[in-house]
């Protein structure tokens, strides 16, 4: 990943390959924002007027480059846009300065964009250790690229010059503060494990089987002191998880339970969060049609959202207990596939009437959620990959939270979007749980079409044990960017809830959840 450092040195004098400035969108035109003040001196303080005949206007998202002032030891100038100035924001809005999610997006923009460099020194606004999080973030998080399976991975950098830029110097950051380098190492740390969960979710389905998974979180507790327990089938036969069982029934690459555990001995607070880990779907009998299924790898993006964040909760040392459980199978048809019409038997004991085999996220979750209920934490989480229909409802960037608690629900949501992840929340309408009544089982894992998101949130409910606190993310509209890169998120996996369920582990941490 991209090195980090905090600097105190001028712009003029840094020898970089660009200096990263940002440029807000002002009532009467572009306004250079605070940090670059001595790349507008050299410009004779005429560089907004500059920027704006280069057609540049402030915009989110907005990137202008220009040649450096006589005397930079940096050849370019990379002006990126902050959006709205704090000033020309509606009356209403009396934040104060830029807000980090503004930070992170114009570092990510620009990171991106200076693929190939060996350093560039950012001169964004830095007004507290928040922006320097952020602008971290934004750096280590647009930098990314997933290159494994490219020929020319390893000589990228020589042939393409697309290697990611090497290093970034914060402009303003102050290396003897505690809070700045404190800003910077959770940054890296969050940043570090959202990458590698987006990795996860960029790998081919036939080299991340859920055993390969299952090994790759083996891998990591060694590294960070996290307990990690896997169920492979025998184990799950034996146990009783037929969610699971049955959905990974169809494939030669079967399922696991796994569960990873990160104590703290001060820990007062228990949190649990639960992932979605098919590592394909095809839709099992139920079989996809063709142009939706090309995609279908990203299925286990809520498993490496768990996993990574669990992970990260180690590396941050939390004073909280966090436990993760990933459900991981591969939804495939063959003879030995669940059809529509068996009854599978649950962890729980509950028996579910299976309509269609490519509602299959929600038979693997209930297993998993049963199994964390056991041990009676402080709240469950999960996320998931879960419905088309929460696509339709917030689209493509925005992922649903349902929770048995209002204001929990809340709670969640307002962590989602302190960090930056757009999120909204739903309902749990009573009326919807009774289209899954089954003439056969105890419920069915379909009911009304209209607000299948919702039947889904009502599905998984019944697999919360009595008396736990629960929400339900369903992440599958940003999950994976099938469009172009934008801000700081890639094209392809996006790891998408990540921060939000680091945050909930932070507040749980502080005593501020519940």
């Amino acid at each position: 990943m991209t090195a980090l450092t905090l600097s105190t040195a001028a712009a003029p004098g840094l020898r970089a390959d660009a200096i990263v400035i940002g440029v807000a969108k002002g009532i009467k035109g572009p306004v250079v924002a605070p940090g670059a003040e001595a790349v507008d001196k050299a410009y004779d303080g005429k560089l907004a007027g500059v920027l704006e005949t280069l057609g540049a206007s402030g915009a989110e998202g907005e990137l202008t480059k220009l040649p450096a002032p006589a005397g930079f030891k940096a050849p370019i100038v990379v002006a990126v846009g902050l959006g709205a100035e704090p000033d020309a924001k509606s009356a209403n809005e009396d934040d104060e300065g830029y807000d980090a999610e503004a930070l992170r997006k114009a570092a990510g923009v620009a990171a991106r964009a200076l693929a190939g460099s060996k350093k560039a020194a950012f001169a964004l606004p830095i007004d507290g250790p928040g922006a320097v999080g952020a602008i971290s973030e934004g750096v280590l998080l647009g930098a990314y690229s997933f290159d494994v399976y490219k020929d020319n991975a390893k000589d990228a950098k020589a042939k393409n010059g697309k290697a990611p830029l090497a290093e970034a110097a914060l402009l303003g950051g102050k290396p003897r503060d505690a809070a700045h380098k404190g800003a910077v190492a959770r940054a890296v740390a969050v940043s570090e494990e959202l990458n590698r969960a987006r990795d996860l979710i960029n790998t081919p389905p036939n080299d991340l089987t859920p055993e390969a998974f299952a090994a790759v979180a083996q891998a990591a507790g060694k590294e960070h002191g996290i307990k990690v327990q896997v169920l492979d089938d025998k184990a799950l036969v034996k146990g009783g998880y037929g969610g699971i069982l049955g959905v990974g029934g169809g494939s030669a690459a079967t399922p696991r339970l796994v569960k990873l555990t990160y104590t703290h001995p001060k820990a007062a607070k228990h949190l649990a969060f639960v992932g979605k880990g098919i590592t394909y779907d095809s839709g099992g009998i139920s079989l996809k049609p063709a142009g939706h299924n090309e995609t279908m790898k990203c299925d286990m993006s809520g498993a490496a959202a768990v996993f990574a964040a669990v992970v990260a909760a180690a590396r941050l040392g939390l004073e909280a207990n966090v436990t993760g459980w990933l459900a991981l199978a591969e939804n495939m048809p063959s003879g030995s596939a669940v059809r529509p019409g068996d009854v599978l038997r649950m962890y729980s004991g509950k028996t579910v009437e299976v309509l269609n085999t490519d509602a299959e996220g929600r038979l693997v979750l209930a297993d998993a959620l049963w199994a964390a209920s056991q041990e009676k934490p402080d709240a469950i989480v999960d996320v998931a990959t879960l419905t088309g229909a929460m696509m339709l409802a917030l689209g493509s960037r925005t992922f649903g939270v349902m929770a048995n608690d209002e204001a929990f629900r809340s709670a969640v949501h307002e962590a989602a979007e302190e960090v930056g992840e757009p999120a909204w929340p739903m309902p749990l309408p009573e009326h919807l749980r009774k289209g899954m009544e089954s003439q056969v089982a105890d419920i069915a894992n379909m009911g009304e079409r209209m607000g299948g998101g919702l039947v889904a949130g009502l599905f998984l409910r019944e697999f919360v044990a009595e008396g736990i606190t629960w929400a339900h993310l369903d992440i599958a509209g940003p999950a994976f960017n099938e469009g172009g890169p934008f801000g700081y998120t890639p094209k392809g996996g996006t790891g998408s809830a990540v921060r939000t369920l680091v945050r909930l582990a932070e507040l749980t941490a502080a005593g501020d959840l519940g």
